[in-house]
């Protein structure tokens, strides 16, 4: 990828969250049963706060607005933020609020998620300040339905964004009510990516063709992530899709994030759709060799070789 003079700056809002991870489980834990697995680590959680260092790692400026609560979750997140080059000064420590964490149950295959969302739910539009758009270039906001105070607002925050000239993307992430439709219509006409996975774009949609869901959705570009199939998108009226690179996965945590900071690395210096989709598949695919969404999150130089390795270049 030909480098740029300015160095993209991205806002990151949404949630900060721990996650404890537990990889290979022994079976999948029910009501009434205990089962094992083979590790367990603490680490930098949330898909807002996965994407931001994804993004921070691939060399981009980030800066996160959000809420931790004064504890030691907290300290940790922020901690693990700042080690990558986050600038967090822009996020609210409440005392009055407990930082959230996610129990995320994880093998090579999938995982399933419990949630605490803590200080993520009262977290606002209007606890964001109008000068922090001053300078930067995007917005990106993750985690719509979870994020249960930020998301009505969210539709005046990205027109506020679009007015002082930055883009912005939305990854939904899951509905745990499945009201997929709620405050989702008003936020997608301000919305200029869409990162939703294949349930949350069948969701969005109402639809389960993935060509006729990407057609239902013609106000936003919609970046569909398959998981191993890769990622599709429509191009020129034409369904355009990359495959997942191979890697061995160790954990599936934080990959969909993951691959939104690859795609947008890509995307905010110009490159073609094609070009975008493969770094955002290469980076979500690179993301999961190793136990949590970041410790595996690759850097731009990485990255590039990985690609060149795989037969892609890039123009």
């Amino acid at each position: 990828m030909s480098p740029t003079a300015t160095v993209p700056h991205v806002l990151v809002a949404g949630e900060i969250n721990a996650d404890l991870v537990l990889r290979d489980f022994s079976a999948f834990p029910a009501l009434g049963r205990e089962v094992t697995a083979a590790e367990s680590r603490l680490v930098l959680g949330s898909a807002s706060a996965i994407c931001a260092s994804g993004l921070a790692r691939l060399g981009n400026r980030v800066t996160f607005l959000g809420k931790v609560g004064d504890d030691l979750f907290g300290s940790f997140c922020l901690d693990e933020m700042s080690k990558v080059g986050i600038d967090v000064s822009r996020v609210v420590v409440d005392r009055g609020a407990k930082t959230g964490i996610t129990v995320a149950i994880s093998s090579e295959r999938d995982r399933a998620l419990v949630t605490f969302a803590g200080a993520t739910a009262s977290f606002t539009a209007g606890d964001i300040l109008e000068d922090v758009f001053e300078g930067a270039d995007h917005l990106h906001v993750a985690s719509f339905y979870l994020q249960t105070q930020l998301r009505p607002g969210l539709a005046g925050l990205f027109e506020r964004a679009h007015e002082s000239g930055l883009t912005t993307s939305l990854d939904p992430g899951h509905d745990p009510e499945e009201q997929w439709l709620r405050d989702l219509e008003s936020t997608l006409k301000e919305t200029d990516l869409f990162f939703p996975n294949e349930e949350e774009l069948r969701g969005a949609s109402g639809r389960d063709d993935i060509g006729e869901a990407l057609a239902s959705l013609p106000s936003v570009r919609v970046v569909a992530k398959l998981g191993a199939r890769g990622a599709v998108s429509v191009d020129d009226g034409s369904l355009l899709a990359v495959p997942a690179p191979p890697v061995t996965a160790v954990d599936t945590t934080g990959a969909g994030d993951s691959f939104d900071a690859g795609f947008l690395h890509a995307w905010l210096r110009s490159e073609p759709l094609e070009i975008c989709l493969h770094y955002g598949a290469a980076a979500g695919a690179l993301s999961t060799r190793a136990l949590g969404g970041t410790a595996a999150q690759p850097s731009n130089t990485e990255l590039e070789a990985f690609l060149a390795g795989s037969g892609y270049r890039s123009g």
